[in-house]
């Protein structure tokens, strides 16, 4: 619509800025997925997508006692599966106000309180803590009040970024509000999961992690390294310079050179 002096309006101004926008990142994600097919399959595998639909659902066993750490508004478990199973759900989260935005009927019980220095009943079936980890300030407090909610047999099923993938760098470096902005611009979805909360990365490396789940009872039984992130996707030489920093990373840190992880451990007896 045009003004009356015949000058488009800002509304619509910004608004074509945005579609251009949108149409750039479009076709730079699409190249650089099509670029990403030339590498290994293993080096293809979205963790996050991977770790909800194939290594934490397989524990989820019929009346078993869940807890959902830092799931809030957005649990883990969907709430036709948990009636499938009969489950009974524990959310915890530092916000009370997260909890109650989840599916009426899916938490059975709510606790509002820092993961870091929770302790926990020791009553759990299975521990879920999902893209949780990043975001608290006391990395190890965290994998100690996961550890104090299971039982002795019990499952941990966790999954997190690596302090060392590069988005985790840019992540602690920029501005928050900055790293927002560009973040929701360029990948609007995101704005509906974790990702537009404040991240610290303590003890976030694999490495970090096994070492304190051990000491807290922890027995590994299971860990997947994933080098795949979405960040650099949106512009193709961002995305060949993030890969090529990858495979340098990956020969200098093995493991702790993952972009994100999934672990499962088992309480000890």
């Amino acid at each position: 619509m045009s003004g009356p002096n015949g000058h488009r309006s800002a509304n619509e101004t910004d608004g074509e800025a945005v579609s251009r926008l949108r149409k750039f990142v479009r076709a730079n994600v699409a190249m650089s997925e099509f670029l990403d097919r030339a590498l290994p399959f293993r080096l293809r595998i979205d963790g996050n997508r991977t770790f909800a639909t194939e290594i934490a659902p397989p524990f989820l066993t019929p009346n078993a006692r869940v807890y959902d750490l830092g799931g809030g508004a957005r649990p883990f478990v969907s709430l036709p599966e948990k009636q499938r199973l009969r489950l009974f759900v524990v959310g915890l989260d530092l916000d009370a106000h997260e909890l109650s935005k989840a599916p009426r009927g899916i938490y059975d019980e709510e606790i509002e309180a820092d993961l870091t220095s929770f302790q926990g009943r020791g009553d759990a079936d299975v521990v879920i803590c999902q893209a949780t980890l990043e975001h608290v300030r006391d990395g190890e407090g965290a994998l100690r009040g996961i550890a104090s909610c299971v039982k002795p047999g019990g499952v941990v099923a966790i999954f997190s970024p690596s302090r060392n993938a590069v988005f985790a760098r840019l992540n602690r470096a920029l501005p928050e509000g900055l790293k927002r902005r560009l973040l929701f611009a360029i990948y609007p979805e995101k704005g509906k999961g974790h990702d537009g909360f404040p991240a610290f990365y303590d003890k976030c490396l694999p490495s970090e992690v096994e070492v304190i789940a051990k000491r807290n009872g922890l027995e590994l039984i299971e860990r997947r390294l994933f080098w795949k992130s979405s960040y650099f996707y949106f512009f193709v030489p961002a995305f060949l310079a993030w890969r090529i920093w990858l495979g340098v990373s990956a020969l200098l840190l093995g493991k702790d050179a993952a972009e994100t992880y999934a672990y499962v451990f088992r309480r000890r007896q």
